[in-house]
């Protein structure tokens, strides 16, 4: 089973190469985005809550998020080969309940994917979305508070997921078949790996 963690500055392209690594790998896509707007659309008490941070820029409370998440990877889908977790977690807080939770039901994390891109190339990206997805979160003045609430609580995530040796930083810059590439070499690397070491391990016994 895999599960994947795909990270990097909002307008990175997690949500383009989740879709991908989907259809590749047979994996449950949860993006906490989606989850949030489906709430803000429903107009929930967190869905208010969440539309009011989302609209300055700033994340919701750890705990929502949490409780959200926790449903959707206990209950996988019937020939789903494991999840990838596109925008959580994105406090260190957010990475120590998920590997908390994933040890309780036997699971491991397989890799954190990085994507990095250029602050100028995320902006211009962002600005775009805006202008043909009409979301209110997609002007200048709060994209640039995204990009330094990022900065500030994302990017130690991949400094804990680097302890734990699950760290792969990858370029974001490119065309989206090219950085699919450099992804999915970095994945298959990690499930030749893990045949090899239960190869090793029946071998031993």
């Amino acid at each position: 089973m895999l599960n994947i963690i795909i990270c990097g500055a909002p307008g990175c392209g997690k949500g383009t190469q989740s879709d991908l690594l989907v259809e590749r790998y047979s994996l449950t896509h949860l993006s906490t985005g989606d989850l949030l707007r489906k709430e803000i659309d429903a107009k929930t008490d967190k869905g208010i809550i969440a539309e009011s941070l989302i609209s300055k820029g700033e994340f919701v409370p750890d705990s929502m998020i949490i409780n959200m998440l926790i449903q959707y990877i206990v209950e996988q889908p019937e020939g789903s080969n494991g999840i990838i977790l596109d925008g959580f977690p994105r406090t260190v807080a957010q990475a120590e309940a998920l590997e908390e939770l994933l040890d309780n039901l036997n699971k491991k994390t397989t890799v954190l994917i990085d994507l990095n891109v250029d602050n100028d190339e995320l902006i211009s990206r962002l600005l775009h979305r805006g202008k043909t997805s009409g979301r209110s979160d997609d002007n200048l003045e709060t994209i640039k508070k995204r990009l330094e609430v990022y900065e500030i609580k994302t990017a130690p995530v991949c400094d804990y997921y680097k302890k734990l040796n699950k760290y792969a930083a990858i370029n974001g810059m490119g065309t989206v078949n090219e950085i699919f590439a450099r992804i999915t070499d970095v994945i298959d690397s990690k499930i030749e790996n893990e045949v090899n070491s239960k190869l090793l391990v029946d071998t031993e016994y």
